[in-house]
């Protein structure tokens, strides 16, 4: 008992000393070991993480092997539980090389874990860096994740962790017609909670499949953690709130690779469904946009395929559009603290062949395009094409916007930005 004492103090010293500063010195709920080690002791453990999930400098995976905790398997989301694989790439169950633990892929055949494997499993856990935006597939994965522990009767502990884009609340609110694992719940774009802010919501507002809902068991309570009546329980951050500035020590998947493009995706990932490149396949993605047939007077940048980006779109094509990497992240996080139509419309305004703007899928129906699920509407592009101003099409988002924001509230652990 010594020994392991000895070692916590070891590490949250550690912690302590490497931990991402911020204006508040914030730490993510993993860092917080002595929270809730002791409710891990002594259980089989299965953990949903990725790259994302470190303590300090050292992973949440090999944090808790050494300090005894029995992990019989780990869960992957999309890019794989390394972080490596490109967007959208499926990837398949293995060995992990570095821990000799079975890795289960959520971003394959299958979106959740089931019965089977989690048999040898006494509680879960679940530990990956969010940035705050409808359409990152994670808080679909932390769905599924939650539906699988809630119907199979496992314990699920979340270790929260900052919203980088947590300090505003934006866009059109998904309308469930659309709905698909870029967008599974009706909340706008930019949500403006933590992950597990998240989970507190689609479980009290009962969102998960019915037998997950059904079930309103009480998980242990930790003191300076949430509880919860549905099965499972929240370790918070420290010293966050909805007003912090939280730069991520390491990049969240390999096409967000700094804070401006953390700040810029939520406007700039709608490119996505249109013809023009999103910056893949270069070292600015989401911060630079383009295509060969936009005016030559524009900046111009060349993709070609790199790690994380293997296929995408106008690959060794001279590009013409928009750099929006060298603005300063401060400015973009307070610039209206709000989503930025204005790089759409003009890219749309200018591109001559606007009826294959945007990307059209193989049934001629637009309802099923990308760009709809990305929208969670199917009012945004047509809204772009009958010239529509921002402002006319900012009006159209503020009646669910506001219905959401008041939901919003009741699940907040942290001061809010209002």
């Amino acid at each position: 008992m010594k020994k392991m004492a000895t070692i916590v103090l070891f590490l949250l010293l550690y912690i302590n000393s490497s931990a991402q500063k911020t204006e508040q010195n914030i730490l993510a709920g993993a860092e917080r070991i002595n929270v809730y080690l002791p409710l891990i002791k002594g259980h089989s453990v299965g953990i949903f993480a990725n790259q994302t999930s470190m303590v300090g400098n050292t992973h949440l995976v090999d944090t808790l092997r050494k300090l005894g905790i029995d992990i019989k398997v780990i869960f992957g989301p999309e890019h794989g539980f390394r972080g490596t694989a490109d967007a959208g790439e499926k990837v398949g169950n293995y060995i992990d090389d570095k821990t000799g633990i079975p890795v289960i892929s959520l971003y394959g055949s299958k979106r959740k874990p089931s019965a089977e494997d989690l048999k040898d499993v006494d509680l879960l856990i679940f530990d990956i860096q969010d940035v705050g935006v409808r359409f990152y597939t994670f808080i679909s994965s932390l769905e599924e994740f939650m539906e699988a522990a809630f119907e199979l009767g496992k314990p699920l502990m979340i270790l929260d962790r900052p919203n980088p884009n947590g300090h505003y609340v934006d866009g059109p609110v998904l309308d469930k017609k659309y709905k698909s694992f870029v967008g599974m719940q009706p909340v706008p774009v930019v949500y403006g909670m933590t992950i597990a802010e998240y989970a507190r919501m689609i479980a009290g507002e009962k969102w998960l499949s019915e037998k997950a809902n059904a079930r309103h068991d009480y998980y242990k309570t930790a003191e300076n953690s949430v509880d919860t009546p549905f099965h499972f329980q929240i370790i918070k951050c420290a010293n966050y709130t909805h007003k912090s500035k939280f730069v991520l020590p390491i990049k969240p998947s390999p096409n967000l690779p700094n804070i401006q493009s953390i700040y810029l995706y939520p406007s700039t990932c709608f490119f996505e469904g249109t013809i023009l490149s999103e910056g893949r396949g270069t070292n600015k993605q989401f911060q630079v946009f383009g295509h060969p047939s936009l005016p030559k007077n524009l900046y111009s940048f060349t993709p070609n395929p790199n790690e994380g980006a293997k296929k995408s779109k106008l690959y060794g094509q001279l590009c013409y559009g928009w750099d929006l990497s060298g603005t300063p992240g401060e400015v973009l996080a307070k610039v209206n603290n709000r989503i930025q139509l204005k790089w759409l419309m003009e890219a749309y305004k200018l591109f001559p062949q606007k009826d294959s703007f945007f990307i059209m899928p193989k049934s001629g129906n637009m309802e099923q395009s990308f760009f709809t699920k990305l929208a969670g509407n199917n009012e945004l592009w047509q809204q772009i094409k009958a010239g529509k101003s921002e402002e006319e099409i900012r009006k159209s988002w503020e009646p669910e916007l506001s219905e959401f924001k008041k939901i919003r509230k009741k699940y907040l652990l942290y001061e809010d930005f209002e």
